[in-house]
């Protein structure tokens, strides 16, 4: 018995706010050309998402394209047990890349991790040949261009789920990539962790190297902080949980020469559990396992042009505790590999206008441009999509008036989103729209052009993008590495927005409080803003010890207040650097 079904379900989902009208070109808390977001709301709403339903006699898998091909059931029918966690809302917390992470089921990453698209709606497909089904979901994806595909599958008898993953540059340019498959899974006291021996990384308050064997917790009541482990040197391929009080289990297994990344993320029980909780309806705890085919998250491969990759990892739910040196690497039957689809462009409202001027330049037909984005769109020019740039300085070429100046800016953010940061500045220069202002501002800081970068942002026009809250830090932060000559500058523009409740103006305000010397004043707004927790990024703990060693002052060792976690700095998470920020 293989079969498949198609449904219909409603989450509870929370709507998210948008970073702001600048694109996330050179943005250490984006990726290019997505769109970011710094706050989620608190109430719910009711939203529809697709969900594929693949299953044999034995298992029953829910895979919701919606959510970026998430899987969110694995459910044993013998035992009627489920071995994944999902918290059956959707509720996005400040994790990057694009600060609007969800946690449960399984998410694939590519081409950095976490994935950009892990709350949007990719393509899929079902097929089924004489012994097998199988769903696929993927798409091309519009940061670099490149394909990816994850294929999940089931044999007849099969008492696990096979994941196949497909990459593909079609590129004549290489491309970056990072990949893991991370499965949220039920996290009590009693959860027990079963992982090789060997050397680990552990990251935690600090990156250190300890013995799995001597050091390693042996169950989530162990953890007592947020801490990432990577497997060094493992002495056997699978690894994974199960909790006695619910009866449930996962394991994970793969070659290890295709994929020999693992890694244990727990947060532990405690003072780190509201980082969970978060993004839970009821406070519920979970952790997560993970495999990839990279040994840890600190470092990238290449994707060379006309280079497909493909690796297969098995996945085993359990009502039982298994022996992890007793689990074989299963060798099912797999359709061809030529045979796994690689999926286009998945949502036309984010491609569908650069498509169409693409088409335009390619037959030279002016009476085929679209018209540009406007000032209230955060629809910026597809990185991913390399005929595009001709097309762009095309369009500009005969374009007039504010049209010209707004394709203008979609080139000079294309060029940046690209890496070619000289060139966008050039051709930015040409354009009256502000938001090319501001984003020149950002490329001259990130230059370390400081006073170039507030000649471009003094240049705004509009009130409205001159005081959206995006626009007035990226001004303080360019006019504060110009020194004490701007305190008063910086006064005026932080005033004009006072009764915004925006934690990242809060932190601007605290920088020109220490700026300024009024240190306790600074603190007061630390201590008082109501921040919302974010992963992997340090700007407020740094304000505090700045202030802590100017008043010389006992260092708190937790300052949990300020919504940052306090992990060492690891990992290659950002797509650019936070010099300058």
């Amino acid at each position: 018995m293989l079969e498949h079904f198609e449904t219909a379900e409603f989450l509870l989902t929370h709507s998210l706010v948008t970073a702001g009208p600048i694109p996330t070109a050179h943005d250490p808390d984006g990726v290019y050309p997505y769109e970011s977001f710094c706050e989620t709301s608190r109430r719910p709403s009711l939203k529809e998402y697709r969900m594929v339903t693949i299953e044999n006699a034995r298992i029953r898998v829910k895979i919701c394209p919606d959510l970026g091909g998430r899987v969110c059931s694995i459910f044993l029918k013998e035992s009627a047990t489920e071995s994944l966690y999902f918290p059956n809302v959707v509720r996005p917390v400040r994790i990057l890349p694009r600060q609007a992470f969800t946690g449960g089921g399984i998410e694939v990453s590519f081409p950095i991790s976490h994935t950009p698209v892990e709350i949007a709606p990719v393509l899929y497909s079902v097929t089924k040949d004489s012994g097998s089904i199988y769903l696929s979901c993927g798409e091309k994806e519009i940061r670099y261009g490149m394909n990816w595909t994850v294929e999940y599958s089931l044999g007849e008898e099969d008492t696990f789920l096979t994941q196949r993953t497909v990459f593909f540059n079609p590129d004549a340019e290489p491309h970056p990539w990072m990949s893991w498959s991370n499965a949220g899974v039920p996290a009590r006291p009693d959860t027990e962790f079963h992982f090789p021996n060997g050397p680990v990384l552990a990251h935690g308050g600090l990156v250190r190297v300890i013995d799995w064997g001597t050091e390693g917790p042996r169950r989530q009541s162990d953890v007592q902080r947020m801490t990432g482990y990577f497997w060094r040197n493992p002495d056997c391929c699978a690894f994974g949980v199960f909790t006695p009080s619910l009866g449930t289990g996962l394991y994970h297994v793969a070659d290890p020469s295709a994929v020999p990344g693992i890694k244990l993320w727990s947060d532990g029980i405690g003072r780190d559990e509201h980082w969970v909780s978060q993004y839970t309806l009821d406070g519920e705890q979970c952790l997560e396992i993970q495999a990839g085919p990279l040994v840890d998250q600190s470092i990238k491969d290449v994707l060379q042009p006309g280079q497909l990759h493909y690796h297969v990892e098995f996945w085993i739910p359990s009502a039982d505790r298994r022996n992890i040196r007793e689990i074989q690497l299963p060798d099912p039957e797999l359709r061809p590999l030529g045979d796994v689809p690689l999926f286009g462009w998945a949502r036309n409202q984010e491609v569908g206008i650069w498509l169409r001027l693409v088409e335009a330049h390619q037959a030279h037909d002016p009476t085929q441009v679209p018209s540009p984005p406007g000032l209230d769109s955060n629809q910026w020019a597809m990185s991913g999509c390399t005929e595009l740039g001709d097309a762009l300085s095309w369009v500009a070429s005969f374009a007039q008036g504010n049209e010209r100046d707004r394709w203008l800016f979609q080139h000079g953010a294309w060029l940046a989103g690209r890496g070619e940061t000289d060139a966008a500045l050039q051709v930015l220069s040409q354009s009256a729209d502000d938001r090319a202002h501001a984003l020149s501002g950002r490329l001259y800081l990130y230059k370390n052009d400081a006073r170039s970068a507030a000649e471009r942002l003094r240049a705004i026009k509009s009130e409205a993008i001159a005081l959206h809250p995006q626009v007035v830090v990226e001004r303080d932060r360019a006019l504060a590495s110009l020194g004490r000559e701007t305190l008063e500058e910086r006064a005026q523009w932080l005033a004009a927005v006072s009764a915004l409740d925006d934690e990242w103006v809060a932190e601007r305000r605290a920088s020109l409080l220490i700026d300024k010397g009024d240190l306790r004043a600074a603190l007061n707004v630390l201590e008082t803003t109501r921040f919302q927790l974010v992963h992997q990024r340090y700007e407020r703990t740094r304000l505090w010890r700045q202030v802590e060693r100017a008043l010389g002052l006992e260092p708190v060792d937790c300052l949990a207040w300020l919504g940052e976690d306090d992990l060492a700095e690891f990992g290659a998470y950002r797509e650019h650097p936070t010099e300058g920020y």
